[in-house]
Parts: structure tokens; C-alpha cells; sequence
């Protein structure tokens, strides 16, 4: 009988973080999703991005066969692989960028209920670091923090306003953002609703465009929000700091929003957004990925409204009464666009016409009759004279040249 061990190794390949021992004929699924058998949170793996089964022999004996099923791919001994044959000293890596595992066969066990203890590693003394950095670059671990918020180190603070701070936060395992909220808006009813309606949202949400949720505590009479860190800029920042957008790009980003946008609105009941502007889309700069952020204004179709939220620029008619739909958060996607391709806001090109105020763009280098007909008909003043669904105007945009 083999038994199988696999050792989870730091990113610098220095020590091990979590060793696991499996008995056959016991099915191993590695993955994001906490449920795996060997769970490991990055965002570059997949909820299951592999599998480890074990196949008997007729004749006695066994082996145990590695199978991928992440989209990022899984090399072994730094080959891709679909499916192989795992042996002692094998270097499993999940996904180029994720985790690396190694495998040990027939590895002596006291008996096979006992679970394996984690490999401590050894003290490290932080020395010799370059000034300004969060990491020891010998062992990976923060080199100080500020404080400690339940179980998170503050490593620093990413931004204040008015509903709350956000921080930089170390788990032992990843980085993240801890949302924290203020405690003069803990006593106002609304605030406490959309900070809460967030979480609850985020928990039951899974698209690669949507940050992952953590976890959700209250510590010290202050409520937290822990989610996944995207490295990368929003909209609103991405253009006053680099400027204009070439339309290609631009529609590419629109497009993405679309799809996170769709997946939002086929829940069941439907979920719609509320506040889609450039503040709230970020470009994950590693690939160019947009995410959807903020979801404290999410509105389910169908509960009571009466409540106006929202950007006033990037707001459609109806949501500014109080009535908003899933057409509403389409609405935005072309006020977003004018100021991508303008680096302006989007009020300036406002015109009154016989039917209401429209968005008059076509004196703006680039922008086709096409475009303008798209922008005019994603922002009609009546929801049901607009693109009816996300894939829909998805569909247009990409009918743009």
C-alpha cells in the first residue's frame, strides 16, 4: 500500500508550510474552494485545479495518478501535464504561478487517522532586508506590523473616507483587504445595512471578475470585511494618471463589465449593482482583467425601493427615482466609455433634446456614427428602449470598429 505525502512550499522554496498524508484509496482534490482536501488560496488556481486518485493492480499494488482540471495548467517536474503518473520527488507546480508541492511515496506513518502536523519553520531574524520592504526576503513572513485585527496583521492603510478605512492585511497564509468601518457610521441604520448587504452579497458570489470573500467579524464593536487583494488600478485613477483610453481597449474593459455584469443579474432574484462608475472598476495589472468593486449597493429585484444611490453622472433616469433595474447598471457602461475615451466627465456632453437630456459625442475624435447610436440607445431614457441584457450590449460593442 502506498501512501502518498505532499509538501506545501513557500514561494521562495525555503521551508515547507503544510504537509498532508493520504491512504488509498482516498480521492485528493486540490484547489481555491475551502472544501478541497488540499485547499491553497491564491488567485491563479482554480476552486479545483487538480486531482490525485489512486488505481489498484490486479496483481498487487498501485499507483497514484496526478490529473489537471485548472485553466491556468499544472506543470510537473516543469512540464505541462493533462494527467501523469506520480512519483517520489516529483515538483508539482498549481498553476505557473501558484503553489509548489511535492510528492513523497511509502512514507513511514504511525497509523493512518493520525493527521499530519504542519512543518514549523525555522526563527528568522528579519536581518539584511532592503529598507521599505513588507517581506523578509529570506522567509516570506512581514517584517513588522502596525497592529493586529482579529486574526490579521495591518501590514499599512490603502485608503480612508467616509464609511470606513481599508488596510493592507497579512493571515499567516495571504495577502488582502480588511475594510473596517468607521464607528460614527456603525450608529447610522443605512450604513451599517449597505456595509453588512456587502458582505452577505460578496459571500455568494463566485466570477473571476468579483474579489473573493473572506470572511466577515465584528472586533471591538467595529465591523470587518476581509476580501481578496487585486493588484491593479481603477478606472478613475488608471485615466487622470495615464489619459485617454484608445477605443480597442476600452471596449475590451466595457465588454469584461459586461460579463461580470450579466452573471450579476441572471441570480436568482436578480442582483442589481447600483453604482457602476470608473471609481468602482479596477484593472488588475498583471493581465489587464477588470473587477466589479463595491458592493454595498446591491439591490435585489423585487425588495422595496425608494432609496437613491448611486453616482449622479453615471446614473440612469430611473435609478435617480428610486426605481432602479438591471438596465440601469447598463446605463453607466456608456457614461464609463465617454470618459475613457475623453478623460472627461460625462455631465459635459449632456444635451437637452426634445425627449430628455442624451449624451452628444460625435464631435469627439473617434467616435463613430456607430458608437454614438450604441451610446444613445444604452442610455434611452426609457429602461425597455435600451439594450435588454448584459450579453446583448456586449454583443454591440463588439460590433464597434
Amino acid at each position: 500500500m502506498k501512501n502518498i505525502q505532499i509538501s506545501l512550499w513557500d514561494d521562495r522554496e525555503t521551508h515547507i508550510l503544510q504537509q498532508w498524508q493520504f491512504f488509498p484509496p482516498t480521492p485528493i482534490q486540490i484547489g481555491r474552494s475551502p472544501e478541497r482536501e488540499i485547499a491553497i488560496d491564491r488567485p491563479s488556481i482554480s476552486r479545483l485545479h487538480a486531482t490525485i486518485s489512486y488505481t489498484t493492480l490486479r496483481q498487487g499494488g498501485g499507483y497514484w495518478e496526478l490529473s489537471n482540471q485548472g485553466t491556468n495548467g499544472t506543470l510537473v517536474n516543469d512540464l505541462s501535464i493533462e494527467r501523469v503518473l506520480l512519483t517520489t520527488g516529483d515538483r508539482v507546480k498549481i498553476s505557473p504561478e501558484g503553489a509548489l508541492l511535492t510528492i513523497e511515496l511509502d512514507v513511514v506513518a504511525s497509523a493512518p487517522s493520525a493527521p499530519p502536523s504542519p512543518v514549523q519553520p525555522a526563527i528568522c531574524k528579519h536581518s539584511d532586508n532592503p529598507p521599505n520592504i513588507l517581506f523578509c526576503q529570506h522567509c516570506g513572513e512581514p517584517i513588522a506590523f502596525s497592529h493586529e485585527i482579529h486574526q490579521y496583521q495591518i501590514l499599512k492603510t490603502l485608503g480612508q473616507g467616509g464609511m470606513g478605512t481599508t488596510y493592507l492585511a497579512w493571515d499567516k497564509v495571504k495577502l488582502l483587504v480588511l475594510k473596517e468601518m468607521n464607528a460614527d457610521m456603525a450608529i447610522i441604520p443605512k450604513a451599517q445595512e449597505l456595509f453588512e448587504r456587502e458582505a452577505k452579497i460578496l459571500q455568494t458570489l463566485h466570477h473571476p471578475g468579483i474579489p473573493q470573500y473572506y470572511d466577515f467579524f465584528v472586533a471591538g464593536s467595529r465591523k470587518y470585511l476581509a476580501m481578496e487583494l487585486i493588484h491593479g488600478q481603477d478606472l478613475d485613477v488608471y485615466v487622470m494618471e495615464r489619459g485617454k483610453v484608445a477605443l480597442a481597449q476600452a471596449i475590451d474593459w466595457m465588454v469584461q463589465l459586461c460579463d461580470i455584469l450579466g452573471y450579476i443579474h441572471q441570480q436568482q432574484p436578480p442582483l442589481i449593482h447600483r453604482d457602476v462608475k470608473p471609481a468602482n472598476i479596477l484593472i488588475r495589472t498583471i493581465d489587464q482583467r477588470v473587477f466589479l468593486l463595491d458592493f454595498g449597493a446591491v439591490k435585489e429585484i423585487g425588495t422595496l425601493g425608494g432609496t437613491k444611490i448611486g453616482a449622479p453622472d453615471y446614473m440612469a433616469p430611473e435609478q435617480n427615482n428610486g426605481k432602479p433595474c438591471t438596465q440601469s447598471d447598463l446605463y453607466a457602461i456608456a457614461p464609463t466609455l465617454i470618459f475613457l475615451l475623453t478623460r472627461r466627465n460625462p455631465a459635459e456632453f449632456l444635451e437637452l433634446y426634445p425627449d430628455g437630456y442624451r449624451f452628444n459625442v460625435s464631435s469627439v475624435p473617434g467616435v463613430t456614427p456607430q458608437l454614438q447610436a450604441l451610446i444613445d440607445k444604452a442610455t434611452h431614457r426609457r429602461p425597455l428602449d435600451r439594450y435588454l441584457t448584459a450579453a446583448d450590449l456586449a454583443e454591440a460593442l463588439h460590433q464597434i470598429s
